[in-house]
């Protein structure tokens, strides 16, 4: 049986985001529940903002070759959006657009993303603690042809709910972040079965 591959990461560029925490905490139920995953942090790929002309000019950028390719390598995407604004941030924005785009004629439109499944979270300073941008999140993702599943959780009040450790405060709440991880590493599971 082939052993679910998860990508993870947060979407955000900050280097204490509390997007990136959330990736790890579920990440860690994806692993338990007998996943690989790959924890990413999108500042470590580096990439411009997207323009049809430079990708012309020159093609796709190293960073985003790299982070395609392990979008490529992977069955699940974990995704960890902060709500800017009510909608989705341009980083997260900006990886996905660069990812989606084709190197050569002959490869199949969205390749990184096709038979893809994806579960969504989000941890905002915010009451509803990011849910307005997932929405966005989700419906970018369904065109792109990932499965998304209706599992997802929201952490408001994201200065007060993580703990310094990284670790949230509530016990109730870390279970359903982690359950996230769980549920995502075992529906592939079923379906590489």
């Amino acid at each position: 049986m082939t052993k679910p591959r998860i990508l993870a990461f947060g979407g955000s560029l900050r280097r204490d985001s509390f997007n990136q925490k959330l990736a790890v905490l579920a990440a860690a139920g994806a692993r338990e529940a007998g996943a690989e995953v790959t924890l990413i942090a999108l500042r470590d790929f580096p990439l411009p903002v997207f323009d049809q002309e430079l990708e012309d000019a020159e093609g796709l950028p190293a960073e985003a070759k790299r982070l395609k390719q392990l979008f490529r390598e992977h069955h699940g995407l974990l995704i960890a959006s902060p709500e800017y604004n009510s909608s989705i941030s341009g980083a997260l924005k900006n990886a996905l657009d660069w990812v989606s785009r084709a190197e050569t004629d002959a490869e199949p439109p969205l390749v990184a993303f096709s038979g893809k499944t994806a579960v969504l979270g989000a941890a905002s300073p915010g009451a509803l603690g990011g849910l307005r941008g997932l929405v966005h999140v989700r419906a970018i993702l369904g065109n792109l042809g990932v499965t998304v599943l209706p599992d997802q959780v929201a952490v408001s009040k994201a200065q007060e709910a993580f703990k310094p450790d990284g670790s949230l405060a509530d016990a109730k709440q870390a279970a359903k972040v982690k359950n996230l991880g769980t549920r995502l590493a075992q529906h592939l599971a079923k379906l590489l079965a």
